[in-house]
C-alpha cells in the first residue's frame, strides 16, 4: 500500500504533452473517489501542455468495465494513451479479488492488443479512507500519477518510432 505522496514527481522529467491525445475512462462506481481521480488526471495533463480538445473522457458503470471502455476509445478515436481510473474497496466477500484480478488482466490485455499505453489508475484499497487519501487527500492523487505515466509512455513510443 502506497504511503508516499502519489502527486510528488520531478516536473522536469515530464515531457510537453501539447501534441499528445489522451483518453480517460473513469468508473461511476465510488464516484466520490473517482471524480477526484479524474480531476487530478485532467489537471495534470493540462499542466503539462495537453490541449483540452485532445482529452476524451468516457464514463463506465464500474471498474470491471474499464478495459472495455479503454478498448472502445482505442478502436474509435485517435487517442495515443488511455488512462483508466477506478476504485475498488475491499468488502467482506471475494468480490473484491475477482474484480481487481479482472480489471488488472483486462488493462494489460488492452495494452498489448493495441500496443498503446493503457494506464492503471485504479485504487484497490482496504477501506474508503485509504481511497480518499489517494484521490486528492493526504497521500496525493493517483490520477496525477496516472497522467504523468501516460505522458511519459507516449513520449517513449514517439522517441522509439523515430
Amino acid at each position: 500500500m502506497a504511503t508516499a505522496n502519489l502527486s510528488a514527481y520531478n516536473i522536469d522529467t515530464v515531457p510537453n504533452a501539447q501534441d499528445m491525445r489522451f483518453g480517460i475512462v473513469v468508473s461511476e462506481w465510488n464516484e466520490k473517489i473517482t471524480s477526484g481521480l479524474l480531476s487530478g488526471a485532467k489537471a495534470t495533463l493540462l499542466k503539462h501542455g495537453a490541449k483540452e480538445e485532445n482529452i476524451t473522457i468516457l464514463t463506465v458503470p464500474g471498474a470491471f468495465e474499464l478495459p472495455l471502455g479503454a478498448q472502445t476509445l482505442l478502436e474509435n478515436t485517435d487517442v495515443e494513451s488511455v488512462i483508466c481510473l477506478g476504485c475498488v474497496i475491499q468488502g467482506q466477500t471475494k468480490h473484491f479479488d475477482f474484480v481487481c484480478q479482472g480489471v488488472t488482466k483486462g488493462i494489460v490485455d488492452v495494452n498489448l492488443k493495441f500496443n498503446k499505453p493503457v494506464i492503471f489508475g485504479v485504487l484497490t484499497d482496504n477501506n474508503e479512507q485509504q481511497s480518499i487519501d489517494r484521490s486528492g487527500g493526504k497521500l496525493g492523487n493517483k490520477g496525477d500519477e496516472a497522467a504523468v505515466t501516460a505522458i511519459k509512455m507516449i513520449e517513449l513510443q514517439h522517441r522509439l518510432k523515430k
